[in-house]
């Protein structure tokens, strides 16, 4: 038998997890890179997701803790959308994905965690879905999250600063 190592993976399976909602806490602080947030519009953010099914992985959610799309407001609701449709554009123009699945996680049982709602977008390309993950339980993400992320944050810092209103990018 072959093994293939992923000892990256360690780092999730040992590392303590965090008390609370991430997506509470992580804008609370400063340090936007270290966790992953690519940008901070009025009423919702983008970030990369840390463990991604594929490289731009990300996550669009809500700033106020929401449980459900009932709760959103109009304001949350028009941003989530304008963020979602910003990140695929961000997203083709940065890493030239030929598709996206996107989904919403609602509720704990629905990956939503402490109950916070998100929306996931996943680019994809032909070929991203092979072997590995059913044989080898493992998925293999071809670059770094920094390296990702510093490319995003620069593609959605040049995207949005034109839209009136925003905040921007957020912390160094």
């Amino acid at each position: 038998m072959k093994h293939l190592w992923a000892p990256w993976r360690m780092d999730y399976i040992l590392r303590r997890k965090e008390k609370g909602c991430i997506f509470c806490l992580h804008p609370r602080c400063d340090g936007d890179r270290d966790n992953l947030i690519l940008y901070r519009g009025n009423h919702a953010f983008v970030m990369m997701n840390r463990y991604p099914y594929n490289n731009g992985h990300l996550m669009v959610v809500p700033r106020r803790h929401c449980i459900d799309l009932e709760s959103l407001n109009h304001f949350e609701s028009k941003e989530l959308f304008e963020l979602l449709s910003a990140s695929i554009r961000v997203l083709k123009k940065s890493l030239s994905p030929e598709g996206f699945n996107i989904g919403v996680n609602i509720g704990k049982v629905g990956g939503a965690g402490e109950d916070h709602i998100h929306f996931h977008i996943v680019p994809r390309w032909p070929g991203d879905t092979n072997f590995m993950p059913i044989l080898g339980e493992t998925k293999i993400v071809p670059e770094y999250l920094s390296n990702t992320y510093q490319r995003l944050h620069s593609a959605f810092i040049e995207h949005l600063k034109k839209r009136p209103g925003q905040k921007g990018g957020g912390k160094k």
